[in-house]
């Protein structure tokens, strides 16, 4: 019996790791695989398999495949949640399959359970940062009049978790946002200073230091 879990359990591992090497899936959130006997090996079966789906819907050649796609995704996502709640990585698969359907509050709201004391623990702190990024950008979409602090305060612990220039972008459009130019400046000057080629960076700090350069003339 230990035999076959066993087999199962690698046959998966296998699987999943080329899959995900193959399609743009956010490894560090998906690939995150821990088996608890029966119960978990079937909560990982669900998760593969929506996993797959995800990558399928994003690469969709039509917007309602996309969606069709992406809420099968979130459905096997569900089922592995029922069967292990505790496992983070089910919580934002399911985040990024109702995003990708627009139902953004909703996927904010299973970013929230990922990040929870409960769930939180199973993932490492890079991973943790990814989690808090996404969940900034979501935040930061549904934000209006400058009401950002929410994904500054994730955005501040992302970057520290090493989430990357991606991170600090997002953090100096969101000091961009509150119309705080000094912070948003310097976010968007470690941004290109970690990543040189980032075009949106450089962009926002040409038109930033115009700006500035005009107030002060």
């Amino acid at each position: 019996m230990w035999y076959d879990i066993l087999l199962q359990a690698g046959i998966m591992l296998v699987t999943v790791f080329m899959f995900l090497a193959m399609h743009d899936i956010p490894q560090r959130f998906l690939s995150k695989l821990r088996f608890r006997g029966r119960k978990g090996l079937r909560a990982k079966q669900h998760f593969v398999r929506g996993a797959q789906l995800l990558g399928q819907a994003r690469s969709a050649p039509s917007r309602s495949a996309a969606s069709s796609l992406a809420k099968d995704a979130a459905a096997e996502a569900d089922r592995a949640i029922l069967l292990d709640p505790r496992d983070a990585a089910s919580h934002i698969l399911k985040a990024l399959a109702l995003d990708l359907q627009g139902f953004r509050t909703s996927a904010l709201d299973s970013l929230d359970v990922a990040l929870s004391p409960l769930a939180s623990r199973s993932l490492s702190d890079r991973e943790r940062g990814d989690a808090l990024f996404r969940r900034a950008e979501l935040k930061f979409a549904l934000s209006r009049r400058g009401r950002v602090d929410s994904a500054i305060d994730d955005l501040t612990v992302a970057v520290k978790l090493s989430c990357g220039a991606k991170a600090l972008l997002l953090l100096g459009q969101c000091h961009e946002a509150k119309k705080s130019k000094e912070e948003a400046v310097k976010a968007y000057q470690e941004a290109l200073e970690m990543e040189p080629t980032l075009a949106a960076a450089r962009e926002a700090l040409d038109r930033r230091g115009c700006t500035l350069s005009q107030q002060s003339g």
